[in-house]
């Protein structure tokens, strides 16, 4: 097993060991302390002269005078008590004896009587008193705030100093290690968020530690993801250029065997149809490439409204086609700060995923309001639907939803990225996208998107 010898470890133990140190010297100051100050009283009583005071009023007056010497005469300090026991550990004045201290009493105080022609006589922890008749008293003095178990007020002196300790040491891991870590989380969520410049601190990188390992190898594998990234948005653009050279060369050859009259019509409508769908894909491929990678996008102040009554003026003829109408219904006023050519790209293929799928003879419902502190977009079809479990998964890449019947040969087609185009496009706007099932059976897809008040915004 490897030994724990590392950077992190040791200031572990520094950490750990200033504060046992911390607190035990705070615990011995506040005992020091308590002790000078509460048991200054009971130091004064053992060594004055009221234990000889009382020797002398027991062999002048007898035990019953010392007991009322006792209650009205001596000079008994307030915070301690005296207590003159009997050879049974009783009190002459009938006080019960403190629970804690009573068998420490018993054999180490009050004792059984020595032997008299013996010259060892036991220690006792009080001072003796004569009486007359022979027998043997006790003079016992106890502090009254201070128990067995130790004094309150040194108990909670303690607790303050473990919680001072405590809170000082706390202090200083979170300082050491959860503030850093706090920052490597954020960077982690900017990074994951599509902000592929995000680096941990300097300040945290340059740390000697294994915190300071942890962030140079995040900033590394940034970096390695970033030029992964720029490099497949370079070959996916370079892809596309290079696909769309020879498209560009096959319509112009398509257009001179037009030309010439050595193809049929059925023949060049399906080679025309099967190249603006491989354009269509190329297209899309590069968007949806590009917003993976987080390209800056654009910030402008934009009607989501007015974006929505163009887009629907614009599919109309799509919309003939397939012999479906759209319906718009939208508040006025819906301002969003955004990339208009990215947002409409977003609503378009929403919009033309719905018409594609409509059924003849229906509606495409639009509906645009505002939905607390964001716009709410609709968009509705009576289309078969889809399953319940293929709700997200429709805003993956190229996922195929199986449809009850409908052949797959003449389902309508698509590029399988379109979805999810729509739903990098509102994520990099801050919003997002879901889709549920419509009543009465369709789909229904709603994009939302953090509103920009007109005031705030200029």
């Amino acid at each position: 097993m490897q030994r724990p010898t590392t950077r992190l470890y040791w200031r572990m133990a520094l950490y750990i060991g200033a504060a046992l140190a911390a607190f035990i010297t705070l615990a011995f100051a506040s005992v020091l302390f308590v002790a000078s100050q509460q048991l200054a009283n009971y130091t004064a009583t053992r060594h004055s002269t009221l234990g000889h005071q009382a020797a002398d009023v027991l062999r002048a007056r007898g035990p019953d005078g010392l007991a009322r010497w006792l209650r009205t005469e001596a000079a008994v300090p307030a915070d301690v008590t005296v207590y003159v026991l009997d050879e049974q550990s009783r009190d002459i004045l009938g006080r019960p004896l403190p629970e804690f201290y009573a068998n420490f009493i018993r054999k180490s105080v009050v004792g059984p009587r020595a032997n008299v022609d013996d010259n060892y006589r036991p220690v006792r922890l009080a001072p003796q008193l004569v009486g007359p008749d022979g027998r043997l008293y006790a003079f016992l003095v106890l502090p009254n705030r201070i128990s067995f178990f130790g004094n309150l007020t040194t108990t909670v002196g303690l607790l303050l100093a473990a919680a001072l300790v405590i809170a000082v040491v706390a202090w200083l891991i979170a300082r050491a290690f959860a503030r850093p870590l706090g920052e490597l989380q954020r960077v982690a969520r900017e990074l994951a968020s599509g902000q592929i410049g995000a680096r941990a601190p300097t300040e945290l990188a340059a740390r000697r530690d294994e915190v300071g390992m942890l962030a140079r190898d995040f900033n590394s594998m940034a970096e390695q993801i970033s030029r992964l990234i720029s490099g497949r948005a370079q070959l996916m653009g370079e892809l596309s250029h290079e696909l769309r050279s020879p498209l560009a060369r096959l319509q112009a050859a398509l257009a001179l065997a037009e030309h010439r009259d050595t193809i049929s019509v059925p023949e060049r409508q399906r080679i025309e149809a099967e190249i603006r769908r491989l354009d269509e894909v190329i297209g899309d491929l590069l968007r949806f490439s590009r917003l993976d990678a987080a390209a800056p996008v654009a910030r402008r102040l934009l009607r989501v409204d007015e974006l929505l009554r163009g887009l629907v003026d614009d599919e109309e003829i799509e919309a003939q086609a397939r012999k479906v109408r759209i319906e718009l219904d939208t508040v006025a006023g819906l301002t969003v700060v955004g990339d208009p050519d990215l947002l409409r790209s977003g609503f378009e293929n929403i919009l033309r995923n719905a018409i594609r799928y409509a059924p003849g003879e229906s509606v495409v419902n639009v509906r645009a309001d505002r939905h607390g502190e964001s716009i709410q977009v609709r968009v509705e079809d009576r289309g078969p639907g889809v399953p319940q479990a293929y709700l997200e998964k429709i805003f993956d890449p190229y996922v195929r939803v199986p449809e009850p019947g409908i052949d797959a040969n003449t389902a309508p087609s698509g590029t399988g990225l379109g979805l999810a185009i729509a739903r990098r496009v509102f994520a990099v706007h801050g919003g997002h996208v879901r889709a549920e099932l419509r009543e009465g059976g369709g789909l229904r897809i709603c994009a939302q998107l953090p509103i920009a008040e007109l005031t705030a915004a200029l």
